[in-house]
């Protein structure tokens, strides 16, 4: 067990590193020597790094990868995609190629408004309150004119605050719900910034209010903070195409795959246990441009995932469709994403996946993003409805599984052509490695 440490943040890096090494991998010095070879040469780029958050020993690289080919709306694109899995990055190109020859994919920002929440506790009179309110919600906007005079420039800042009664699910409790339009940012700091100076205000005019016993005047503030869940903040991406453009072969003809590709949608909107996966497939799309464009994946996600529960069953974020002889594919999902701020200005590889996507703003990168998910969901799919998901997915893995029996160069191009004409499986690698070194 390690031993309790004070002042850790304190520590250069190189000793960091040393406590590490000393309290948790019996001073190896390979350890050491993994954690240092990651560190950048560039000692000016390395402290940037180094800032972007606390106690950084090292950096974490995952591959920084393009797909091609994507026509959106009539514009060519090559994607950007930070992600580690296998066939992601393929799949999403193979799925792009196709529906280029199709009309490629359509899509559109519905609406961009963003959600914080001032949750508070109130012990009195609830018709008492909404006048307060009334009364108060001028003070609280003017209150937030300083932090909201730039992006009013922009053609954000607040839309609307609403008191909101939840006694019925908490005794006492009450909400400020507030909506944001935060342009091309995606607004965390200045949309809690808002929330916390519109709770200070709040709770010192209640203090004075003459209407409120002396109870009533001691609202307490329980949390000032934006929400993740953005359904108000929506894109839709949608392709289609005949019938008989779709792929058919000599066991599907094209009107089978449309109708076993419908069912196999429909299945992920009426089960769960589905639809958790296929879900996860789009966002191996989405998470992997967001990431690429230094936007933060985990309140997508959670938005995302909370999105697709928001009818009371957890189910598919995308649908498709026959109609008349067309084939009909889309997703709707919320987005809430940025192009100014955060790391936009500061991760080279961030700035550079902007200016490869054309400098777009927040709509465009709404839009851009929600169709890798589509595409993604689209290869995922196919695949599961023709040869099966992992026939495509093992020969990407490949690499990974020669990677770990450290194959050499040579090793690899004869497994590599082996593959090209048998099933890929972990234990087939060793097997045939096994061979070969015999």
């Amino acid at each position: 067990m390690a031993p309790v440490v004070s002042g850790f943040s304190k520590l250069s890096k190189a000793d960091k590193i040393k406590w590490l090494a000393e309290h948790h991998f019996n001073n190896d010095q390979n350890t050491i020597n993994t954690l240092t070879t990651y560190w950048n040469s560039d000692q000016k780029l390395q402290q940037l790094h180094d800032e972007f958050t606390e106690n950084t020993i090292s950096n974490y690289y995952l591959p920084f990868s393009v797909a091609p080919n994507f026509l959106i709306n009539g514009t060519r694109y090559t994607l950007p995609m930070t992600i580690e899995e296998s066939s992601v990055v393929a799949a999403a190109s193979k799925a792009a190629k196709f529906w280029q020859n199709r009309g490629g994919f359509k899509a559109e920002v519905i609406a961009t408004t963003k959600v914080g929440q001032v949750h508070f506790m109130y012990a009195g009179d609830s018709e008492k309150l909404q006048r307060f309110f009334t009364a108060t919600k001028p003070l609280l906007l003017e209150a937030v004119s300083s932090i909201t005079k730039n992006m009013e420039k922009r053609g954000g800042g607040v839309k609307e605050i609403v008191l909101k009664d939840k006694t019925t699910e908490i005794e006492n409790y009450f909400q400020l719900h507030c909506t944001f339009e935060t342009v091309d940012a995606m607004g965390a700091n200045f949309i809690n910034s808002c929330l916390e100076q519109f709770a200070k205000t709040f709770v010192a005019e209640a203090k004075t209010y003459d209407d409120f016993s002396d109870h009533e005047k001691n609202i307490e503030i329980i949390m000032s903070i934006l929400s993740n869940y953005v359904p108000e903040c929506i894109v839709q991406a949608t392709v289609s195409c005949p019938i008989n453009e779709l792929p058919n072969g000599v066991d599907l003809s094209s009107k089978q795959y449309a109708k076993k590709f419908v069912q196999a949608v429909r299945i992920a909107e009426v089960e769960p246990y589905r639809a958790v996966t296929h879900n996860k497939g789009i966002m191996n799309g989405i998470d992997a441009v967001v990431l690429a464009t230094g936007n933060d994946f985990r309140a997508i996600e959670a938005g995302a995932h909370a999105y697709a529960a928001k009818d009371g069953k957890y189910k598919s974020l995308t649908h498709a469709e026959i109609q008349d002889d067309q084939f009909v594919f889309s997703i709707k999902i919320p987005l809430a994403l940025g192009t100014v701020g955060g790391l936009t200005s500061l991760h080279p590889l961030v700035k550079l996946s902007l200016q490869l996507l054309g400098q777009p703003n927040a709509k465009k990168l709404m839009e851009i993003t929600a169709v890798a998910g589509l595409a993604q969901n689209f290869a995922a799919i196919n695949s599961l409805i023709t040869t099966g998901i992992q026939q495509g997915h093992m020969k990407m893995h490949l690499m990974n599984i020669l990677n770990q029996f450290e194959a050499t160069n040579t090793e690899k191009e004869q497994l590599i052509a082996y593959f090209k004409t048998n099933p890929v499986s972990h234990s087939e690698v060793a097997n045939q490695i096994e061979k070969l070194r015999s």
